[in-house]
């Protein structure tokens, strides 16, 4: 067992870094809003933190907690001309700020190293700090879902309209929303840039936002666990397809059309809801059983 994550572990340390930006798209999913816009909370993270350590000097705890807070500043600057967009609106706006995010980083050379990069960074964090940092924020956004934000969130996905006259604030809860999707990416992004030797650009470009989205279409949305089953599926099926040579695209991408066709909710999403109408079924089952019996003991 050892030696098969001896030998696999840089597949399982980036399937952590995976998870970790997926569940920052999948905090503003959840609140109802189509944003692409982790992309740009991770790499803001990740040059502030790279930065910040490498030529200001600073240590790298509060190095990744800078990063963190540069991202969760981004998320709050982003809700606010967001406020004003719908759908697909929103969901064009985050991808202009994606793409611009990426450009100031390419021509900001002296702060990014521009197109070659920010490289000679020392690997700073290892698998231990991914873990930590994936259950803090795991047990954060459990909480958060099981408090009146979540049930908050969870009400403007399904309807801002009747949430508002219910008293939700749909202003307050997306720029919650966004704050925390800007503290998460910022901190796996500043955790990616201590974790990689180099950061450039176009990590976070389209090929990012594809597989963030991915994570969270494939595994589902409204659970924590879909994230989690979303990544691995990301982060293994290239490599389980790799012998197909030039086939492997293929074959992964007519996997991920099956899945997304038969499991629109998402895989664990999708697993979960058959367990509880199972369990349902089964409690309802067991009622009418001991009513019948009742019945018939009184006959």
């Amino acid at each position: 067992m050892m030696e098969f994550f001896s030998a696999n572990q840089s597949v399982f340390d980036f399937f952590l870094l995976t998870l970790g930006f997926s569940y920052s798209q999948q905090v503003v999913l959840r609140s109802g809003v189509f944003s692409l816009a982790s992309a740009a909370f991770a790499a803001l993270g990740s040059y502030g933190c790279a930065y910040l350590v490498m030529r200001a000097g600073l240590p790298v705890l509060p190095g990744l907690l800078l990063g963190a807070l540069i991202g969760a500043a981004a998320g709050y600057l982003t809700s606010i001309p967001l406020a004003r967009l719908r759908g697909v609106y929103q969901a064009i706006a985050t991808l202009a700020l994606v793409e611009v995010t990426v450009a100031v980083a390419l021509y900001a050379e002296p702060i990014t190293g521009g197109a070659v990069g920010f490289n000679g960074i020392p690997k700073l964090v290892g698998t231990q700090e991914l873990l930590l940092a994936i259950f803090v924020v795991g047990y954060v956004l459990y909480a958060m879902g099981h408090s009146r934000i979540g049930r908050g969130f969870d009400a403007l996905r399904q309807d801002e309209f009747v949430a508002a006259s219910l008293g939700v604030s749909s202003r307050r809860q997306h720029t919650l929303a966004f704050i925390a999707s800007g503290l998460i990416g910022g901190l796996f992004g500043a955790l990616q840039s201590m974790y990689s030797y180099s950061i450039e650009p176009h990590q976070f470009g389209f090929g990012f936002m594809v597989s963030t989205l991915a994570a969270i279409v494939l595994g589902g949305r409204r659970t924590l666990l879909g994230p989690v089953v979303g990544s691995a599926i990301v982060i293994l099926l290239p490599e389980i397809a790799r012998p197909l040579a030039e086939y492997r695209q293929i074959v992964v991408g007519a996997v991920l059309v099956i899945v997304v066709i038969y499991t629109p909710q998402g895989l664990a999403d999708t697993f979960i809801a058959w367990l509880s109408h199972r369990k349902n079924d089964m409690k309802a089952t067991t009622a009418s059983a001991d009513t019948t019996g009742g019945r018939h003991g009184n006959a």
